[in-house]
C-alpha cells in the first residue's frame, strides 16, 4: 500500500494524529514513491520517531523498531543463532545417524553422508530473527524503523549499508536473505555524531526543526483536545519565547504537549508567571535552564499574551 499523492500523505498522517509540513509530507511520498529510506535528523523530541509510527498507521502496517546504542552488533540487529536448541535437536535424533552412517565402508564415506545432512541442522529453524531479518523476511510490507541510528559505531552503520542498499543480508549458515517485500525504511538521527556520506546517499534527507507557530497550534489543539484557544495560544508562544533563551536544551514539541496535559490536569485556565514557575518541570531538563526561565518568567508570560 502506498500514497497516491503529497496530499495524500498529508491527509493519511493528519488522521493519524500527525500533522506535517508539506516538504516532510513530499519526503515521505517521495520514499513510498522509490522505495528509498528517509534519513530524518533533527533535535531530539521534534516527532522523528513518531513520524514513522504515523507512517505505519495511515497505511495500515506492522512497524518493526531497532532501537540503537553504543555497541549494537549484527547479533542483536539482525538474527541469533539459538545453539541450545540446535544442540536439543541433535540430541534427540543421535540415534537417527547411525541409520545415515549404515553400510559406508569408510571414515571418508560416513563424513560425507553426514554432511549430506547438514541443511537440517544449519536451516532458519535455529534462527532468532531480530528487527532487520523480520523486516526483510515479513509476507508483507512494513515500516522499518532505525532509531537513533547515530548512536551505533561506524561499523554498525557499515552493515547496514547493504542492507539499504540491496535491501538483503547475508546470513554465513544459510546464505543470502532477500526481501520479500521491500520495507519503507526510517532512520533516525539527533546528531549524537555525523552519519557518513555513503549513508547518507542511500537515503532521501530531511531535517525536522521546531515547528512554526501556526503548525505547533495545530498540533497542540490536535493532540489536547480539552485545551482552549486562549490557553493553547498562551502557552504556545510561551514555549516559542522560552526557545529564545540561551538554555542547554530546548523544549521541542513533545514537552509542549506534556505541558499542556499538566496544566489541563491543574485545570489552568489562564497562564500566569506563578503558574510557569510550579510547572516548570514539565519543560525544563536542566537546573540552570530552569532557573534562567524562572527568572524571565514574568517577561515570558506577558509577552505571550
Amino acid at each position: 500500500m502506498k500514497f497516491k499523492d503529497v496530499e495524500d500523505v498529508q491527509e493519511k498522517l493528519q488522521k493519524a494524529e500527525y500533522i506535517t509540513s508539506r516538504e516532510i509530507a513530499t519526503v515521505v511520498f517521495l520514499a513510498s514513491a522509490t522505495g528509498k529510506p528517509i534519513l530524518v535528523e533533527g533535535p531530539a523530541g521534534v516527532g522523528k520517531t513518531e513520524l514513522a509510527k504515523a507512517v505505519a498507521r495511515s497505511l495500515g502496517l506492522q512497524l518493526i523498531r531497532l532501537q540503537c546504542y553504543e555497541g549494537l552488533d549484527e547479533s542483536k540487529a539482525l538474527y541469533e543463532w539459538e545453539y541450545a536448541k540446535q544442540l536439543l535437536y541433535t540430541q534427540m535424533v543421535r540415534e537417527k545417524i547411525g541409520d545415515v552412517i549404515s553400510g559406508a565402508h569408510t571414515l571418508a564415506e560416513a563424513v560425507d553422508r553426514i554432511a549430506s545432512q547438514e541443511d537440517a541442522f544449519f536451516s532458519e529453524r535455529f534462527i532468532q530473527p531480530r528487527p532487520l531479518l523480520q523486516a526483510i523476511s515479513s509476507e508483507e510490507t512494513v515500516v522499518l524503523l532505525i532509531d537513533e541510528v547515530d548512536k551505533s559505531d561506524p561499523e554498525f552503520e557499515a552493515f547496514l549499508l547493504e542492507l539499504l542498499s540491496d535491501f538483503q543480508v547475508s546470513i554465513p549458515e544459510i546464505g543470502t536473505k532477500k526481501a520479500k517485500n521491500i520495507p519503507f525504511v526510517v532512520l533516525t538521527s539527533n546528531n549524537y555524531r555525523d552519519m557518513s556520506d555513503a549513508l547518507k546517499r542511500r537515503c532521501i534527507h530531511i531535517y525536522i526543526d521546531y515547528p512554526e507557530r501556526e503548525l505547533e497550534m495545530r498540533i497542540v489543539t490536535l493532540k489536547i483536545p480539552g485545551i482552549t484557544d486562549r490557553l493553547a495560544t498562551s502557552l504556545v508562544d510561551a514555549v516559542r519565547n522560552i526557545r529564545e533563551l540561551d538554555l542547554k536544551k530546548r523544549p521541542c514539541i513533545s514537552e509542549t504537549l506534556d505541558w499542556a496535559r499538566s496544566l489541563l490536569a491543574l485545570q489552568v485556565e489562564d497562564l500566569t508567571p506563578d503558574v510557569l514557575v510550579t510547572t516548570l518541570n514539565m519543560i525544563c531538563k536542566y537546573k540552570t535552564d530552569s532557573d534562567m526561565v524562572k527568572v524571565n518568567a514574568a517577561n515570558l508570560v506577558n509577552q505571550a499574551r
